[in-house]
């Protein structure tokens, strides 16, 4: 039997099992927000607010001023350097994503379920499962999709590398 193209994006999708890890560390140490840098891009930091049990915002962009958010980063002011990228991140470097309920992108939500939403330069996608009202096809849906997935699953392991290597696990 043949899994529509969407059910396969979601059966492959990274991000549920990372966005997992992290709030479960998250939790246990009672900490709303983790950053790091970007060992393989220079200037580009990763940041996350977590709302226990019902969001994750996640953002990452380039930064002009480097110094600046590795001191913050050094004081583990990590929500500071979350409303700093947010607001103020090099323009067209900004990748910002909405995971409702913190638990990793889904395609297809259920009804009662929120709309994940990813955005990246110019694009943004609400993953909501109706890819005729953001004007794609199914194909260009699950592509988007499975990069935005891919994305945010990176952004999540680098902020897992920074919570385990940081005193703060």
């Amino acid at each position: 039997m043949l899994a529509a193209p969407g059910a396969a994006a979601a059966q492959e999708a990274r991000s549920p099992e990372v966005v997992k890890q992290l709030t479960q560390l998250l939790d246990q140490k009672k900490l709303d927000s983790i950053a790091t840098a970007d060992p393989q891009n220079l200037g580009t930091y990763v940041a996350a607010l977590y709302f226990a049990g019902s969001q994750l915002l996640v953002v990452s962009g380039k930064y002009a001023a480097p110094p600046l958010l590795n001191e913050k980063i050094g004081k583990k002011d990590y929500r500071d350097v979350y409303i700093d990228l947010s607001s103020a991140s090099v323009a067209g470097s900004k990748m910002f994503v909405m995971d409702m309920n913190a638990d990793g992108l889904v395609a297809r939500p259920s009804e009662n379920q929120g709309m994940d939403s990813f955005e990246s330069g110019a694009k943004q996608v609400t993953f909501d499962g109706d890819w005729k009202k953001a004007k794609m096809s199914e194909a260009e849906y699950t592509k988007a999709f499975s990069e935005a997935d891919a994305a945010y699953a990176r952004a999540i392991d680098l902020l897992l590398t920074q919570l385990k290597a940081s005193g703060t696990y």
